[in-house]
């Protein structure tokens, strides 16, 4: 469950929080920017920061923001003595936003996992200061929910969005969305159940597809965003490409295989990769060509799928499959 979800749990309760964001890193902390942790009013957390004393500090901070309702930005130096004593292995500096959680940007907060999941750019903007607090949520399209932005963050919308990261102005804060990259499984075994259940937790939103209800249903992968028992060819009507999807065939035959990919490779994607053995590859391949798909083309498929760490059982071909999919993203980045 994503830490906005849960905020939305607390805030149902009648109860609320703070939510804590590294928003600026020098140097080898352990989180990105971008990390959250979330702080119950009961105390509880959710998500981190980086772990050590300093998340430990981070939690007090945020027990004080709950009580004052006033934000602040946090600067912590992890130093020689500092990291011995955590028993870490990485310094650097890092700047920690600590906000309070406010039932009226409920429904701000409903729609950030909403658009990240369908990959749609926007940008949360948070002003600050002893007096002022105000969060903005300004949607590609030009949509805005919670407060009314400054007209510097439409100006500079996608210059805010290729950054990636949050941006740190005076008292405002700008985050640019994450996003989830869409994931396509095509069948729905055993390798697809272990594909699906990682993938998830490395924050990909899976669709899994299969012609087989008795196979393609939330009970054998109740953590997928979408299940669909379709027809392989019809199916690409449910389905849209944009060229930042990713696709897994893990269909049951090579005929299969092949129809699926012959549909995926007329799409733009970022990832297609093909299980299979070398000679079922070779044959899927040379139908390709003769469907009249060329050899670079062909060549930007990864079969064998995954990394090569010796897989054998479904669970460890999974996770060769989805550390190739987090490899190629990172890429990106």
């Amino acid at each position: 469950m994503d830490l906005y979800s849960i905020i939305d749990e607390y805030l149902e309760r009648g109860s609320g929080g703070a939510l804590a964001t590294i928003v600026k890193k020098l140097g080898a902390a352990p989180r990105e920017e971008g990390a959250k942790m979330f702080v119950g009013s009961d105390g509880k957390f959710y998500g981190t920061v980086g772990g050590g004393c300093t998340e430990a500090e981070v939690w007090q901070e945020a027990r004080k923001v709950i009580k004052t309702g006033a934000a602040k930005l946090l600067h912590y130096t992890m130093d020689g003595k500092q990291l011995e004593e955590d028993g870490m292995i990485c310094g650097g500096n890092v700047d920690i936003f600590v906000e309070p959680v406010a039932d009226k940007y409920r429904t701000l907060y409903r729609a950030i996992p909403q658009l990240e999941r369908q990959g749609v750019g926007a940008l949360l903007i948070t002003r600050f200061s002893e007096r002022e607090f105000s969060k903005s949520l300004i949607r590609e399209d030009g949509v805005v929910l919670g407060d009314a932005p400054g007209e510097e963050a439409r100006t500079d919308f996608q210059q805010y969005l290729r950054e990636k990261k949050p941006v740190v102005s005076g008292n405002t804060v700008v985050e640019p969305l994450q996003t989830s990259p869409v994931l396509y499984v095509f069948g729905a075994g055993h390798v697809s159940q272990y594909v699906s259940r990682v993938a998830t937790m490395v924050d990909f939103n899976v669709t899994v597809i299969d012609d087989r209800e008795e196979f393609a249903n939330t009970g054998r992968f109740p953590e997928a965003e979408r299940v669909i028992a379709d027809d392989f060819l019809h199916v690409f009507d449910q389905l849209s490409f944009h060229g930042n999807e990713y696709v897994v065939i893990l269909t049951r035959g090579h005929k299969h295989d092949a129809l699926v990919l012959e549909q995926v490779m007329r799409r733009p994607t970022r990832y297609v990769g093909m299980i299979g053995s070398k000679r079922k590859t070779r044959m899927v391949m040379d139908y390709m060509k003769q469907r009249g798909f060329d050899e670079k083309a062909l060549g930007s498929v990864y079969a064998p799928i995954g990394i090569s760490i010796n897989s054998e059982t479904p669970q460890e071909i999974a996770v060769s499959i989805v550390a190739e999919l987090i490899k190629v993203r990172r890429e990106r980045a």
